[in-house]
């Protein structure tokens, strides 16, 4: 495909996986993604590839561990309480250093929650629910043909640092339709053939796993893995700005959120504030420097999240007090709206304007 198509969020992401070359898909239905699924078990049959509907989501991210160990081009999607199950899987692969992409389409939480859309798994994604010391590559669209680009990055990424990536996006932006493009892949194809595991038929045996009974040896796999992930930090940084350089007022906020913000902060601009955005595209790597940075030149942030403040923590470490941070969010699976958020900033403002004359905001 080269002309623009509509698509739902969801279709384009598997259609960008296809194009990645994925090869293997294992996945277990549920809201809001499961239509990423049902695209492929057409697709990848067609094309010769592997679909297999998993029993459950611990079968499916197991399978993709098992596929990763060959160094196969492999996906599996879910959502919160379904990526949930899968935290063990991905610790594992995360110590073992096996290539994965993962796609996480917030629902709302805690718990069964709802089917409405949230951003409330971000500490799930990039703290990490599993156990120990690790991280993983966390990516963030705000729209379909940036989430059709991102699956192609994640693919490359994934087996360049040989580490899982997730892909985090949320219900509105699986389920809206957009107009897409899909361009070749534009990544090369990287040689797996040193490490993967592929017959051990004229080569030396290999052993790929996380158990490690020595102490000292256990804390160097940790270090090795932290080495990389400073490496990836130096390289994989990706973020947005708009309006930033006059800004007194900075939003940072990612996926859709950041989208509707873009709509307040224009409204913002017609009414001669002086409010700019700040989006992480990269979740993990976090862009901690450049926030940093811009934190010289403003006034105050908005952190702006579909969740109770969870982003909130990194934006807040970023700054590291070079100015005040304020917050405006909603939970349960209410989407703010522009006029709520212009309200917001109009009111964050003028405390801007108070603290001049009192040296305080609050």
């Amino acid at each position: 495909m080269s002309d623009k198509v509509l698509m739902k969020g969801n279709h384009a992401i598997a259609e960008a996986a296809v194009k990645a070359g994925c090869q293997c898909y294992f996945g277990y239905p549920i809201t809001p993604q499961s239509e990423i699924g049902e695209y492929l078990s057409t697709k990848l049959p067609e094309l010769g590839r592997v679909f297999i509907p998993a029993e459950s989501e611990l079968a499916a991210i197991n399978m993709l561990l098992g596929a990763g160990t060959t160094g196969t081009k492999a996906m599996t999607s879910s959502s919160s309480c379904g990526i949930a199950l899968m935290q063990e899987g991905i610790s594992f692969m995360a110590a073992s250093q096996i290539p994965a992409v993962i796609i996480s389409v917030m629902r709302t939480g805690p718990g069964l929650g709802n089917i409405t859309p949230s951003q409330g798994d971000y500490f799930q994604a990039v703290k990490g629910g599993g156990n120990g010391d690790y991280k993983v590559i966390v990516l963030a669209p705000s729209t379909a043909q940036e989430a059709v680009d991102l699956t192609y990055k994640a693919f490359y990424l994934s087996q360049k640092y040989r580490t899982p990536v997730i892909l985090l996006a949320d219900g509105i932006l699986g389920q809206m339709m957009e107009p897409v493009e899909f361009k070749e892949y534009p990544y090369p194809e990287l040689d797996v053939q040193d490490w993967a595991l592929s017959g051990a038929k004229g080569r030396d045996p290999r052993w790929i796993g996380s158990l490690c009974m020595n102490d000292a040896g256990m804390e160097e796999n940790v270090h090795r893995l932290f080495t990389k992930y400073e490496t990836i930090s130096q390289n994989e940084v990706a973020y947005e700005t708009l309006y930033t350089d006059d800004a007194d007022l900075i939003i940072t906020a990612f996926g859709s959120a950041a989208r509707i913000a873009k709509s307040a902060i224009r409204q913002a601009r017609e009414n001669d504030l002086k409010v700019g955005l700040f989006r992480p595209i990269s979740l993990y790597p976090f862009p901690k420097s450049e926030l940093n940075k811009i934190a010289d030149n403003t006034k105050i942030f908005l952190d702006i999240e579909m969740n109770m403040g969870q982003m909130l923590e990194d934006v807040e470490r970023a700054v590291n007090g070079k100015c005040p941070v304020a917050f405006f969010g909603k939970a349960g699976g209410i989407i703010p709206t522009v006029s709520e958020m212009y309200e917001y900033i109009v009111e964050t403002m003028d405390k801007i304007k108070i603290s001049s004359l009192t040296g305080s905001i609050k």
